[in-house]
């Protein structure tokens, strides 16, 4: 790990993408780094690098097999990440972006296979943060971002809330105050004819149908 302190303190409103490069030189040693979203604290980590998912999967205490979702800065990473949106998912991004919906893509061949646990598919999402946005913006593409928690613990709100996961060797935490809470994004899969709701939080499903439809 990169050397000197492991909180970035970064002002919510104001935040810059030469404000994280030690961040980011935190995630190319294969780091995790704990940034806010639109919902709570997320632990993210390079979505090309086995070694750090691996470490983020020990952090959590999560099987090996789950997936994690992806965030990004912008529609251009998604299309990066996946290919072209199609009508659905465009609408559906045009609307909701940057904002709590993550839609399941196809997960191209670059990705290390333990984020998407052997299922071949991402869900993503732009998200409604200016930090956890320019996160994914220094960085250069998606990251993997999931709840900043010991699985079965309370997620974090703010970084003080971290506990054991701040003391950990290989997490990095971006400070950047208390986030909004809240409902989870509500996730969702459009690639078939029929619209599958994976999890419903932050966006009623029926909502998402209008745009879906037309």
């Amino acid at each position: 790990m990169i050397a000197g302190p492991r909180v970035l303190r970064i002002n919510p409103t104001e935040c810059t993408v030469e404000d994280l490069a030690p961040a980011v030189a935190w995630l190319r040693d294969g780091g995790i780094v704990a940034i806010p979203t639109d919902t709570l604290y997320g632990l993210a980590v390079d979505i090309r690098s086995s070694l750090a998912v691996r470490r983020l999967f020990a952090l959590k205490g999560r099987p090996a097999r789950a997936a994690l979702p992806l965030v990004a800065a912008n529609i251009a990473q998604v299309v990066a990440c996946g290919g072209r949106l199609d009508a659905r998912e465009a609408a559906l991004a045009a609307a909701f972006w940057p904002g709590p919906l993550s839609i399941i893509r196809d997960a191209p061949a670059w990705v290390a296979p333990e984020v998407h646990g052997g299922h071949r598919t991402i869900a993503i999402r732009v998200p409604d943060h200016l930090v956890a946005r320019r996160m994914c913006e220094a960085w250069g593409e998606p990251l993997a971002a999931t709840s900043a928690n010991v699985t079965g613990a309370p997620p974090a709100d703010r970084a003080e809330a971290l506990g054991v996961i701040a003391d950990d060797p290989h997490v990095l935490v971006v400070d950047a105050g208390v986030t909004p809470g809240g409902l989870p994004s509500t996730l969702v899969d459009v690639r078939a004819a029929h619209p599958v709701l994976l999890r419903e939080g932050a966006i009623p499903w029926s909502r998402v149908l209008e745009f879906v439809h037309g």
